[in-house]
């Protein structure tokens, strides 16, 4: 095992251990137009984005499993959406190579809905008895507005944390080699293996 390898489990584990003490300590304790933030799923698709997916979900099922823990809540509850997010946001990254400055806002919007309305999903079908109205409807959309607009200064936060620990891109590594050169075993008449 390589350095990289050893230290991204490393640092994505105190990065999950903070976070989620902040978020409980002080950040839930803020409200902005009236809605409480929740930094959780913008901090698993952020890892996602960076690491992949399986690092995502990992990452995701770990700090949905110490929030519901810490919360004494109904266990398996924020795993479950926090694997979703972490898996999505990472196969996004493998799959289409996002490399725009506003894909982690569009990613983090999505990551608020998807934790928002599949919490009030699930918390509906364990049978919580909570009453339905507008005013669950002005607050998921005003948390979407909220996890849009904080998006931004956690993915730079997660980049900055994880920095040479992150695992290269396949693809931009065989692009960088092609584009500087190097020939592909079909373009130099030999075949690869004797």
């Amino acid at each position: 095992m390589t350095g990289a390898t050893v230290n991204l489990p490393l640092r994505l584990a105190a990065l999950g251990f903070l976070a989620v003490l902040v978020q409980i300590a002080a950040i839930s304790q803020l409200t902005v137009f009236g809605v409480s933030i929740d930094l959780t799923p913008l901090l698993v698709a952020s890892v996602g984005l960076l690491a992949g997916s399986l690092a995502g979900a990992v990452f995701g099922f770990c700090v949905g499993l110490f929030v519901d823990m810490a919360l004494v809540q109904t266990l398996g509850v924020n795993s479950l959406l926090l694997i979703a997010i972490g898996y999505w946001a990472g196969r996004l990254r493998e799959l289409r190579d996002p490399d725009g400055a506003l894909v982690p806002l569009a990613v983090g919007a999505a990551a608020a809905a998807v934790a928002m309305l599949g919490f009030s999903l699930m918390q509906f079908l364990l049978g919580v008895h909570a009453p339905v109205s507008w005013l669950l409807a002005r607050q998921i959309v005003v948390t979407i507005l909220a996890g849009a607009l904080f998006a931004l200064p956690v993915y730079a936060l997660v980049r900055r944390v994880l920095g040479g620990s992150l695992p290269q891109d396949p693809r931009r590594r065989r692009r960088r080699a092609y584009t500087t050169g190097g020939l592909s075993p079909l373009q130099s008449g030999r075949s690869p293996v004797r």
